[in-house]
């Protein structure tokens, strides 16, 4: 019997969604979930995200890294989680779910969908980068030429050094624009850059503030596959009401396989 499934994609961070409410899907096998992400034998994705029933709240997301394991929260799926949901008609306006670091609420608003991220109650910097655990751990380094960056080799080198051990951590490289910042991410699970990361922009934009570099409450982060707005509030230790604003679109359904 064929799994149905939906694609999504915020900012080009795209994702396998799949109804689990009626627990179709495997949710042990690795292998099944990295084949499905594969881009070449696959349908090709960044992850793969259940939507399940949840005693109290609106629905239960699980996430999986393109490797099929499990994985800690991604911001742009979460995003995208949300419009499928009200795809299924199982929301309202304001919607609550659970995700593997907490509680999240959301709405939808002008197309657009407003996740609310877990309080950073820190941001670290250890002089030649900057670290935050935005639901998901973030290294940030600030560089010149973007462009030419070379994000994969780079971001890999971080990703498996002796700074952050066996778990890893994302890795995010910024560059300052006159109106935000320029934000390419290489993400683990994935291992690779990928066209936009939104725990990655999230932090990005809370470390940029910590910084002194941003004015108000809130910073436009441009990413390789579009603009993610990031709205905040700075307490005295840490942050909190942060929001991660951006698209999410259904690119297209079928059945696997």
């Amino acid at each position: 019997m064929g799994i149905p499934f939906y694609k999504y994609q915020g900012t080009g961070n795209d994702f396998i969604m799949i109804d689990n409410r009626q627990g179709i899907f495997p949710k042990n096998d690795t292998k099944l979930v990295n084949t499905m992400c594969d881009r070449k034998f696959g349908i090709g994705a960044d992850g793969l995200i259940l939507l399940e029933d949840h005693p109290v709240l609106d629905f239960t997301m699980v996430y999986y890294n393109a490797d099929g394991n499990p994985s800690s929260m991604c911001g742009n799926g979460g995003r995208c989680i949300v419009a499928f949901a009200e795809r299924l008609n199982i929301i309202g306006d304001d919607v609550r779910f659970m995700a593997v670091d907490g509680e999240h609420e959301a709405r939808i608003e002008n197309d657009k969908v407003f996740l609310k991220m877990i309080d950073v109650p820190a941001v670290e910097n250890h002089g030649g980068h900057l670290f935050v655990n935005t639901g998901s751990p973030h290294h940030i380094e600030l560089v010149d030429d973007l462009a030419g960056f070379h994000v994969r080799e780079r971001g890999a080198a971080i990703r498996y050094g002796a700074l952050y051990g066996t778990a890893g951590s994302n890795v995010n490289f910024v560059e300052e624009k006159t109106d935000g910042f320029a934000l390419r991410t290489y993400e683990r699970g994935v291992e690779d850059e990928t066209l936009s990361c939104g725990t990655g922009a999230t932090a990005v934009a809370l470390a940029m503030d910590s910084l002194g570099k941003v004015n108000g409450r809130s910073v436009v982060i441009y990413v390789e596959g579009g603009k993610i707005e990031v709205g905040f509030v700075k307490k005295d230790s840490g942050y909190e009401d942060i929001y991660l604003i951006g698209p999410a679109e259904m690119v297209y359904e079928g059945v696997w396989p």
